[in-house]
């Protein structure tokens, strides 16, 4: 049955309502060029030009009503309403001179308290799917008497954007009106845009309703604790969440209200660049039918993708219903945590394997959201780069990062929770000198904090952080676990150490005229000879 969608102003012959995947399948194998199907029944697709994100293009619409509430800046620039109305236009002309359109209809959020109506409206099959994966499906009573949508997303990625507009820099776009609960997408066939624009409106509107939204993983274990994991790229937060022995929640966006822990999505986002079927077989078994491999590479005749070879993009993905990993906890909610833990690859060498933090540390820890990278691959080139990202999650935030904090700091005080800095980065010196952190060590710290043995040890105060270091960890060499005893040039340690607390004090100046007194005291210490 078809479905109309005059009220949006799109009036096209054929539109398929939450069709079902192997519909999707027949309709992506027959119009879209590039589609395949993996030799594991995954569906394969291309995303055109953009391999990526292009938060540089995001803008959010000004109104009065909301102008108080958005940290404007780099991550949230403005875009006057009537340049929203023109794009708004240009996506809804093109979407009608489509001869079918897809829409899926489903839910952002766990907590039916608080679950939002989201409708996608998009030309590509692959977009419909990945949708129908990352949105929490609903039944079909559910669909039946599903109403008019709390916001609507128009993709209409295959047309650019018009640059006479004002405010529209380039052919890509893509805006948010929160006083219109429209989302326009234009000059990009990157399926993320989707996903994030939908946890961007779950940024702003859960903190108006007293709700923490959180870039994080989570997952609890068989007695009903709950951990959470904050973490930017490459520090280890799906594969230190992902516990054969605990059950998984969700492996990216999430919410903390009065009642715990909610997933906000449906399904899961995981990165498919050298995956390994032995370190990360639930992910592996998870590309099945129903999931959609993005931007990979595969033998024609075979149809067996090749995880390792990154010609067309470093960030291949995979999209798949959250109930393809096999120990997930349906529904996606959980208990108010019992630990939180913030992920960190240090490749400076100075932050401990793990470390104790107070409230006020943890807020702090967290509006700087730190991790390091290693500068480049040239030889010679050993420096590492300290990358800042507010509340691990900058690119998606509304409100200014001190209220997702202090909303935090609130629970962690309320709920007695227990909250960790695990540096999964460098020991024994910087990158080119030291050599990262044994996994099977991190692991073992992360063990020991799921069994409260980590919470026994006797603790030692870091001088230039504060943090309190645990003396011993089961299964963890003591001399692990004090950076500074894994340096031979003592010297240099202290070095390095003032330096980076120097790089933590210069990036928080972006927040302290809104941060408190207590967070602000919660920074390390720079001796005075750095």
């Amino acid at each position: 049955m078809t479905f109309s969608l005059n009220q949006h102003g799109i009036s096209v012959a054929k539109v398929l309502r939450n069709p079902s995947p192997a519909v999707l399948y027949e309709e992506a194998l027959a119009h879209e060029h590039g589609t395949a199907i993996s030799s594991t029944g995954a569906l394969i697709a291309r995303s055109g030009d953009k391999t990526g994100r292009s938060p540089k293009d995001k803008r959010v619409v000004s109104h009065d009503h909301i102008n108080d509430d958005v940290w404007w800046g780099s991550v949230n620039v403005g875009l006057e309403a009537a340049s929203f109305d023109a794009l708004r236009t240009q996506a809804v002309d093109h979407l009608n001179t489509c001869s079918r359109l897809y829409v899926i209809d489903g839910f952002a959020g766990w907590d039916p308290r608080y679950r939002v109506r989201i409708r996608v409206i998009c030309e590509r099959a692959y977009h419909a799917l990945f949708m129908r994966n990352m949105l929490i499906r609903p039944s079909q009573e559910e669909l039946e008497n599903f109403g008019e949508p709390d916001y609507v997303i128009y993709n209409a990625g295959r047309a650019s954007a018009d640059t006479s507009i004002l405010g529209v820099k380039n052919p890509t776009s893509v805006s948010l009106c929160f006083a219109r609960g429209e989302f326009v997408i234009l000059g990009t066939e990157y399926a993320g845009e989707m996903k994030k624009g939908v946890f961007t409106i779950m940024n702003y509107i859960m903190p108006k309703q007293d709700v923490l939204s959180m870039h994080c993983s989570a997952n609890e274990g068989k007695e009903g604790d709950v951990s959470i994991f904050f973490g930017l790229s490459g520090t280890g937060k799906t594969t230190l969440s992902a516990d054969p022995d605990r059950y998984l929640i969700g492996d990216d966006e999430h919410c903390w209200s009065d009642q715990g822990v909610f997933n906000i999505e449906g399904g899961c986002y995981a990165k498919a660049i050298n995956l390994d079927p032995k370190a990360e077989p639930e992910i592996f078994n998870a590309i099945r039918f129903g999931a959609v491999l993005e931007n990979v590479v595969y033998d024609k005749d075979t149809r067996e993708v090749n995880y390792e070879d990154s010609s067309l993009t470093e960030n291949t993905r995979c999209s798949y219903p959250v109930e393809f990993i096999p120990n997930t906890k349906i529904p996606c909610t959980g208990g108010h945590p019992r630990n939180l833990v913030f992920l960190t690859c240090d490749a400076f060498s100075v932050l401990p394997p793990v470390s104790r933090l107070t409230p006020a540390q943890a807020m702090y820890h967290f509006i700087s959201g730190y991790t390091a990278k290693v500068a480049g691959t040239e030889v010679g080139v050993t420096e590492p780069e300290a990358t800042f990202s507010a509340c691990f999650g900058a690119p998606f935030l509304v409100w200014h990062p001190t209220r997702y904090a202090e909303l935090l700091a609130e629970r962690i005080r309320e709920h007695d929770v227990r909250v960790w800095l695990v540096n999964t980065g460098w020991s024994g010196g910087p990158y080119g000198v030291g050599k990262r952190m044994s996994i099977a060590h991190t692991r073992a710290i992360i063990d020991a904090i799921h069994d409260g043995s980590l919470e026994k040890s006797e603790t030692v105060k870091d001088p230039i952080f504060g943090v309190q270091i645990p003396a011993t960890c089961p299964n963890v060499p003591d001399e692990v676990l004090i950076p500074s005893n894994t340096w031979e040039d003592k010297q240099a340690y202290q070095d390095t150490a003032a330096k980076l607390a120097m790089l933590f004090h210069n990036n928080f100046r972006t927040y302290e005229d809104q941060a408190s007194e207590e967070i602000r005291q919660a920074a390390p210490r720079v001796p005075e000879s750095a």
